[in-house]
Parts: C-alpha cells; structure tokens; sequence
C-alpha cells in the first residue's frame, strides 16, 4: 500500500492507473460471473434522485475511507458499514465508498458491507477503465459508480456510460477542467461532479467549482467534490448553486458535521 507522497513531480492520475490496468486481468477472470450476478439484480436504489437538491438544502454523499495519496492514513481502525450508519443517521442522502485498493486501502468487500447497513444510495468510488470493473460494481451492490473524464478516452467514457446505465446505474461523470465538460455531455451525463482536486497533482483550489459551473448545461444535476475539511468549506461550497456535496474526509476526521448544514 503506497500512502505517502514522496514525488512532488509524480503524476497520480497516470500512476493509479497505470497500477489499476495490472489489475483489471483479475476482475476480468471473473467478469462472467460478475455479468451474470448482474442480470440477476432488481435492487437498484435511485441515487440520482437522491442527491437532486429540492428547496434550499443541498444533498450530502457522504464518504467513507481508510487513506488517501494526499491524506495518508485516515482511520487506522476502520469499520466502513459503521461509519456509514452514522452518516445515515446523521442526515446523509447517499454514501460514497472507496474500494480502491493500492492508495486508498479499499475492497469491494466494504462496498457490499455499507450496502447491507443502510437503506440509501451508494456510490463506487474507484478508478472504473474497464467493462469488467461495470459488471462488478453492479454484483457487489453498487447504486451508482464514477467516471473520471480524464482517465478515459472519449469513446471508453461513452461506452462504460452507456453500459451502467443498460445495468441502471446512476453515473456520476467527474470533470476538473473545462473541455471535459463537453465530453461528459456528449458521454450521455446526466450527473456531473466537479473535482476541486487536481488528480494530477493533488491540489486542491474551491475556485473550480465556481469557474465550471457556468459551463454545465441545465438540467444536469451538478456535486461538487474534495477539498471540503472544516464546516465553513462545506457551507461555502453548499452555497453554490449545486445540488450535492461530496465530502470524506473532513467527515472522517470529525471536523465536518451533517446535522449543522
């Protein structure tokens, strides 16, 4: 498990999948059975509608994680279906879960773990390249998974968009710059999450949200994402005209508070 930053100049978009892809052989040995458990599911819970901002509160998906490249470890003791139950009880609307193994120390195990605990939405939060990786998200329970426009060509966004959607996914398709925009509407998004983080780098710059957010064409629902540690982030953010905050850390640290939005 690689926690740390120890390159400044690394890219880590590239380095995650670079890694992901060796992966992929695995989940594609098993992309028969994951296609066919699949098939079989009539339990999709509506995470689109769960995170559409009515009135003036905006939505929450709340986020449970054990590490990240640019936060290290999190929780050195960590019970994901636990962490999700007071996420829920809290007043969360969906739950976000990273299963990502090499730097965020996830399993898809945890996934299926939150899915048995709560009645709401979740998200697979993973680097997603692969039809393989669609049909697993799909057989561990997963309500919605992400696309990173920028880990994929525009043709594989399209594809793996429409092949989620077949299985009736929500997608939450991920933009950090404006020409991904275009690319995420002409993939078919109907859910847009603006990162505040450049995956590239790993910084961090709120302005983001606010520059993007004129280019989104109405009707889209918009979550912006990362960044979001202390209460006046989230009600900064919450400010916007957004429908959904994405927010993981700042809640696994307790320096975040749901019920005080």
């Amino acid at each position: 498990m690689r926690l740390t930053i120890t390159d400044q100049i690394v890219n880590w978009l590239e380095k995650i999948i670079a890694e992901k892809r060796s992966e992929i052989a695995a989940v594609k040995s098993r992309a028969k059975r994951f296609r066919g458990l699949a098939q079989e599911r009539r339990d999709i819970r509506d995470f689109a509608g769960a995170i559409r901002r009515r009135a003036r509160r905006v939505r929450v998906i709340a986020e449970t994680k054990k590490a990240s490249p640019s936060a290290g470890l999190i929780a050195a003791k960590y019970d994901p279906a636990q962490i999700a139950r007071q996420y829920a009880e809290a007043g969360a609307d969906a739950i976000s879960v990273l299963t990502e193994q090499n730097y965020f120390d996830g399993k898809a195990e945890h996934l299926t773990a939150v899915r048995q605990a709560i009645a709401l939405p979740v998200l697979r939060k993973d680097f997603i390249i692969d039809e393989a990786q669609v049909f697993e998200s799909v057989a561990i329970g997963a309500d919605a998974l992400l696309l990173i426009v920028a880990a994929l060509k525009p043709g594989q966004l399209s594809a793996l968009h429409h092949l989620a959607t077949t299985y009736k996914l929500s997608v939450l398709v991920e933009v950090h710059a404006g020409n991904e925009i275009g690319m995420a509407v002409d993939a078919g998004a109907k859910i847009i999450g603006i990162n505040n983080r450049n995956l590239a780098t790993l910084e961090v710059d709120f302005a983001t949200t606010e520059k993007l957010l004129p280019e989104i064409p109405q009707g889209i629902t918009i979550v912006t994402e990362s960044g979001i540690r202390t209460m006046a982030d989230l009600k900064r953010m919450a400010a916007y005209p957004i429908d959904a905050v994405l927010v993981g850390e700042g809640l696994m640290r307790g320096e975040v508070s749901i019920e005080n939005l």
